[in-house]
């Protein structure tokens, strides 16, 4: 049996790999059609699922704007996408990626605000690993004059989450303290940076070890990720903190909601913890959700506390929220312009590139926003060959005192 399992999945791989050929083939063969290079993925699994081929060029319909990208972010979320551990994915073969900036090289019927030559950044569900993307004008914004394309696609879903997850659901205000994990990544920096707009915000920041030095100025508290976090920070407040933001999972949820004070908001807005080996285990999966502490709504209402989950994908793409979107866009925007936030850029990777830049994410070996620069050349591999990847299957803990795994990545500044 368990050799007919493997004989079959590796027949189901096999024709959806057939699959990708025949429809590329069919593109590169048509004498008349514009393509364009994209990331396609072939089907959910590792990196070898993963490649850049040509494919048609889309065209902008009744209210698109027709977008030249050249650079796209690379978040977390796009490593589950891969690995299909996210909830009703749509079926491969699909080009990821939720965001890119780019210029406007022209635009559908009935479409208002843009004109060719705009700089633009915009949300794409999907598409956006791509030298082309066709996006509606509700998901398309402006680009400040002084923004560079990298910035800007580091920009648009990590502070807008970040402001919607302050201001809009946890209500950040003078004199509260904020506990965020994973600091040291686009979102995470991108919360320190916000928490700073604020007079007297104290920030908790949670991450490896081997960042702490690039990233201890941006908040007032730092702790590694493999300390008993919890007492570290009672010691400092022992009430607790005002605000918890969590993009692990698993047992941390319990103990993100012991740290609350009463009236005090925890948000949960990623699972990164679920992701251990190159491939979906449904054994990590089983043991986080394990971690995780059931929550007691009575000990909710006991304890004045409130728990809550933000996913601004779904928010856009599923709850049609772009109008409140658009509003906290220009308040970033206006915030940008005053030199008060600034995007972390990790480095810039290639499109080719794309398997060496989502293991360094794997790695959690970024310190900000990695992005996909489309007209960016491949960077020659260094000794150690950055294409191999963690075969683990079952839960392990990241080396996070080891700096050479972390290093060991071309960096385009």
């Amino acid at each position: 049996m368990a050799k007919e399992g493997a004989d079959m999945t590796e027949e189901t791989e096999y024709m959806i790999d057939k699959n990708v050929k025949k429809e590329i083939d069919n593109v590169e063969t048509s004498g008349n059609a514009k393509e364009m290079r994209a990331v396609i993925l072939s089907g959910f699994g590792g990196l070898n699922k993963l490649r850049v081929t040509k494919k048609a060029m889309p065209e902008p319909q009744d209210g698109e704007v027709k977008i030249r990208v050249k650079t796209c972010g690379l978040n977390f979320l796009d490593l589950m996408v891969r690995q299909g551990t996210i909830d009703n994915p749509p079926k491969p073969p699909l080009v990821p990626g939720f965001e890119c900036s780019g210029i406007v090289e022209s635009v559908g019927e009935n479409t208002k605000g843009f004109e060719i030559g705009d700089r633009v950044m915009a949300f794409v569900n999907y598409n956006a690993w791509a030298e082309v993307v066709c996006a509606p004008v509700d998901f398309v914004y402006k680009m400040p004059d002084e923004m560079t394309f990298a910035e800007a696609a580091a920009f648009s879903l990590n502070f807008v989450a970040a402001y919607m997850m302050l201001f809009e659901v946890a209500n950040l205000r003078e004199g509260m303290s904020v506990l965020v994990h994973s600091v040291g990544g686009g979102v995470g920096q991108a919360v320190a940076q916000l928490c700073s707009t604020v007079p007297n915000v104290t920030v908790f920041g949670i991450a490896s070890c081997f960042k702490h030095a690039a990233i201890r100025d941006s908040v007032a508290h730092l702790f590694d990720r493999n300390v008993d976090y919890i007492q570290e920070v009672k010691k400092i407040s022992p009430e607790g903190v005002d605000i918890v933001l969590d993009c692990l999972c698993g047992e941390n949820t319990g103990k993100g909601l012991s740290l609350l004070k009463p009236l005090g908001t925890y948000i949960l807005y990623g699972a990164s913890n679920m992701v251990t080996g190159e491939t979906k285990s449904f054994f990590s999966f089983a043991k986080s959700w394990w971690q995780v502490e059931k929550v007691n709504p009575i000990k909710l209402y006991e304890e004045n506390k409130v728990i809550a989950g933000f996913s601004l994908l779904n928010l856009l793409f599923k709850q049609g929220r772009c109008g409140l979107v658009k509003s906290v866009m220009d308040k970033l925007l206006c915030l940008y312009e005053e030199k008060k936030i600034k995007p972390v850029v990790d480095s810039l990777w290639a499109l080719e590139e794309v398997k060496e830049a989502m293991q360094r994410i794997h790695d959690r070996g970024n310190i900000g926003k990695l992005i996909l620069d489309v007209e960016k050349s491949p960077t020659p591999l260094m000794a150690s060959d950055s294409t191999e990847t963690s075969e683990a299957g079952e839960e392990e803990e990241e080396p996070e005192g080891d700096n050479d795994s972390k290093e060991r990545m071309p960096f385009i500044h």
